[in-house]
């Protein structure tokens, strides 16, 4: 799909442009020509000679410089390229990209290029939730140009929260949807995620421990091949990808409602962790405590989503996955969970305190087919989103 294409790479001066040597690498196995720019500050992070030996192409550096101008002026450069990625996409970079400054070569290749524009932002997460940041965002995209990420996750600097820029998988995937129309262009997918909050009272709620990143990358990955998804999330801690409807909710029934509502489309998945119970009758004041008596609750049944969508008799989706958190006997309790919902796919994970994968950045699935279960290693989130997206795309083909 990108053989033959021919991407003009920007690296910024941040932390995260060491992610893009790994990007040159994953887009030269796809064939694809990349021309690399460094600015003065990416100059600190990563080398020329190391970005020009991945690329195997000339790295451009100066706009001053009277060679690269005879042979290719910064204006040719900047058009002959089928996209021009900026990764990372500074705060300083998308200020001059917002602004319309052009003082180095790179924001001069970017005033001057008639080529499609994409950017993924990396930045210390105060800066990405700055105003002025987020005024700049709203304004390239208002300018036709596409944001991958940022993600959520732990950074350089010892914070968490968005402003991670996006895994070179994530990004290669957004490149291909950006360059063709998509596998998944004209398909309607919908996914859950997040946790469900069921209430006690006005103040108390019961939950579990899942952050939501999951499922948002999932939705991102699946928007990156060209689908229409619906993002029904509950009360998660990572933010909604780009580019995708947000639905959200707070408990199971409302989740179903939002489900129900978004049908029909062309294939589900249910990587919510939807609460199996919530309180029969939960008080309308908080709950005070009194001197030696236990308040005594009673519970219900949340619907079962995932069972009520897989064995829908008319507008049923073509392709139903759901998510089993198992601590115990992992695929043997998937299996049976597969036929028992009525779902095509389960993707399971262990989820027990020491693997560290409920609220952490890394996953480990099996994918249970009804006639296979295949074993993924270890890899990030946003990894495991792209391959099953990959696999989603396959199967509704």
């Amino acid at each position: 799909m990108l053989a033959g294409k021919r991407l003009l790479l920007i690296i910024g001066g941040g932390i995260a442009a060491y992610k893009c040597l790994d990007l040159l690498r994953r887009l030269k196995e796809q064939g694809m020509q990349v021309t690399p720019v460094l600015t003065a500050a990416a100059q600190e992070f990563v080398t020329p000679l190391s970005v020009a030996a991945l690329a195997g192409e000339k790295v451009y550096t100066d706009l001053f410089d009277l060679t690269d101008e005879s042979e290719m002026g910064h204006i040719q450069l900047s058009r002959v390229a089928d996209l021009v990625l900026v990764a990372p996409a500074t705060a300083d970079l998308m200020a001059k990209m917002a602004g319309g400054h052009a003082n180095d070569l790179a924001s001069t290749l970017l005033m001057a290029t008639d080529t499609p524009v994409m950017i993924a932002p990396a930045m210390n997460l105060r800066m990405w939730q700055h105003p002025a940041t987020q005024r700049n965002a709203a304004q390239l995209q208002a300018d036709g140009i596409t944001l991958v990420g940022p993600n959520a996750g732990g950074m350089a600097c010892g914070e968490y929260g968005p402003g991670r820029m996006s895994e070179p998988l994530e990004i290669v995937a957004a490149i291909k949807a950006a360059l063709s129309n998509g596998p998944l262009t004209g398909k309607r997918l919908l996914v859950t995620s997040g946790p469900t909050h069921e209430p006690i009272d006005p103040v108390r709620y019961i939950a579990n421990r899942s952050s939501g990143a999951q499922g948002s990358a999932i939705a991102a990955a699946l928007a990156a091949l060209g689908a229409e998804v619906v993002f029904v999330t509950g009360p998660a801690d990572v933010p909604p990808p780009e580019g995708v409807e947000v639905v959200a909710v707070q408990t199971a029934a409302e989740m179903l409602a939002a489900v129900e509502k978004a049908l029909p489309v062309d294939g589900a998945v249910f990587a919510a962790a939807v609460a199996d119970w919530r309180v029969a009758s939960a008080q309308k004041s908080k709950i005070k405590k009194d001197k030696g008596k236990l308040p005594v609750l009673e519970f219900a049944e949340n619907p079962d989503i995932l069972a009520q969508i897989s064995q829908m008799k008319t507008g049923r989706p073509k392709l139903v996955v759901g998510f089993a958190a198992e601590t115990d006997d992992v695929i043997a309790l998937a299996q049976a969970k597969r036929v028992r919902k009525g779902c095509d796919w389960i993707v399971a994970n262990d989820v027990r305190p020491q693997t560290g994968i409920m609220g952490g950045e890394e996953n480990a699935v099996h994918v249970i087919t009804a006639d296979s279960c295949e074993s993924w290693p270890r890899m990030q989130k946003t990894q495991v989103a792209c391959q099953l997206a990959d696999r989603i795309a396959a199967a509704l083909a």
